[in-house]
């Protein structure tokens, strides 16, 4: 009998058949052949070359076995990291999932007999988390590339830094309020003091006004009236000491609000002299970037010319290479103490300096300022606003 038409009815079932999965017992994993009925997979076993893939195999099956184990499971880890992720997802939907690739690797030529066996060597190698439900096992892939934890712990990171600013921003303003407290209420106490006479002689007078010069005689009212004026003139005195004693302490101690509002205002002025934008020629940066490979990653070179305020042409320092970069792609070199650098941002923008000592806690170290009207002045500066002089 000849071969069915290619448009025939019989030809068409033939290709849907093959096309899709076909039934797993009649599936040869050593001749990677998929036969379609009881009598092709008879007739396969009987064939010559799956004798000889028979003898190959009882040489040695363990190194057969563990060859089709690693196979399966780098398959199943790949299809779980890419198609899911880091998500918990069932295990019985990654494997159908597996499954449906024609030219999978069968799990029945494996180390593992059900994917519950699987799943639990899974979670003893570390590979996935794994846990059971009354719904069946759920799994989630632990990521452990290199790139991914070094992401992690740059955000770690900058979640800890942000949370220390906040911790010390609250540590100062509740030390300042305690202040401002303990200020209060050493102006409200009163101080009394003993009163005492300098020399028994002198004579204490009252002045009792209109009455006095009704009642008395004129002699009486003039030596009263002169220690009464010597008396405003004494009590005046001591309240403008007093006043200008006060005024002195208000001059020197402000409050714990007045500090704050003035801190608000430092770093409102500075925001507001800060640019986006940092490049400056003949600084020493280094490179960050990975997507020149690992010749130019972290090595430092001088940048020659600035382009856009945005773009840098630099030199390499070791190889000499002139590279075209972004002001994303490179950083500042904090150079050694004693070093001159120079100011890349803020009120000291363009200002030489000299670096003095760094502050690790705060990010940010205490330059002399070298050039300019300001020059002799110490004074802070973040890491990202200042870099070595080439």
């Amino acid at each position: 009998m000849g071969k069915a038409d290619f448009l025939s009815p019989k030809a068409i079932g033939n290709r849907i058949k093959a096309k899709g999965l076909q039934k797993l017992r009649w599936y040869c994993q050593m001749c990677q052949k998929q036969c379609r009925d009881e009598n092709g997979f008879k007739c396969h076993c009987m064939s010559e070359s799956h004798q000889r893939q028979l003898l190959l195999a009882s040489e040695n099956p363990n190194r057969f076995m563990d060859y089709f184990s690693d196979e399966f499971k780098s398959d199943f880890l790949e299809l779980l990291r890419r198609r899911f992720g880091t998500k918990r997802v069932h295990n019985n939907i990654v494997y159908n999932e597996y499954i449906s690739d024609r030219e999978h690797v069968h799990m029945n030529s494996t180390q593992w007999e059900t994917l519950t066996d699987f799943t639990k060597w899974l979670g003893r190698e570390g590979f996935c988390k794994v846990d059971e439900t009354p719904k069946g096992w759920y799994i989630q892939y632990i990521d452990r590339d290199p790139e991914t934890i070094r992401r992690q712990e740059e955000q770690a990171k900058r979640k800890k830094q942000e949370l220390d600013d906040e911790e010390r921003s609250a540590r100062f303003i509740e030390e300042q309020v305690r202040k401002g407290r303990d200020g209060k209420e050493k102006e409200e106490t009163p101080v009394y003091t003993e009163l005492k006479r300098e020399s028994e002689e002198e004579k204490v007078a009252f002045n009792l006004g209109a009455s006095s010069s009704v009642a008395g005689p004129s002699k009486l009212s003039s030596v009263l009236g002169s220690s009464a004026l010597k008396a405003a003139t004494s009590s005046t005195k001591r309240k403008d000491t007093s006043s200008g004693l006060d005024s002195r302490g208000e001059k020197k101690k402000k409050s714990a609000l007045e500090e704050i509002m003035e801190m608000e205002e430092k770093k409102k002025q500075q925001q507001q002299v800060k640019t986006d934008h940092w490049l400056q020629p003949n600084i020493v940066v280094k490179v960050i970037t990975k997507r020149l490979g690992e010749k130019y990653h972290k090595k430092k070179a001088i940048i020659t010319e600035v382009r856009d305020k945005y773009t840098a042409v630099v030199k390499m320092i070791d190889s000499g290479d002139k590279l075209k970069l972004d002001q994303n792609h490179i950083e500042t070199v904090i150079p050694a103490p004693g070093k001159r650098v120079l100011i890349l941002n803020g009120p000291y923008r363009d200002t030489e300096a000299v670096l003095e000592g760094i502050d690790e806690k705060n990010f940010c170290a205490t330059l002399t300022l070298d050039s300019g009207q300001h020059r002799g002045k110490r004074v802070d500066i973040a890491y990202e606003d200042f870099s070595k002089l080439a």
